[in-house]
């Protein structure tokens, strides 16, 4: 049998070992989507109102293209590790993993989608 102190116990990342690094994920997205919501929506709103050939040769360029997608990937691995949380705290058992699971595969999916469309119109 181990002898562990209490403070021994306490030492590490918590019960589930992941509790601190999901902690700082979000606080470094948080922090990057401070910078690149605006910077976004500064980009976005020169464009807007454009014809389709103007949105389309703005959009070639790199600095636009690169900050829409960077937005996209940073917002929506912010929204799941948010809805994560939200789903650890309010569902429980089997539902869990499986909303977990599909919460995961929609942002994923909705970014890749995202910066797919992105690469189509800078390219």
């Amino acid at each position: 049998m181990a002898y562990l102190t209490d403070r021994k116990r306490a030492m590490g990342l918590g019960s589930a070992k992941s509790g601190t690094a999901h902690f700082w994920a979000m606080k470094v997205s948080s922090v990057a989507l401070l910078i690149l919501i605006p910077l976004f929506v500064f980009t976005f709103g020169s464009a807007l109102g454009g014809t389709y050939e103007e949105i389309i040769a703005y959009y070639s360029r790199p600095f636009p293209a690169i900050v829409a997608a960077l937005t996209l990937i940073v917002g929506f691995k912010h929204f799941n590790d948010g809805v994560q949380v939200l789903i650890e705290d309010y569902v429980h058992g089997l539902s869990q993993k499986v909303a977990i699971i599909l919460m995961t595969c929609l942002s994923y999916g909705a970014a890749a989608v995202g910066v797919f469309a992105i690469a189509r119109i800078a390219l």
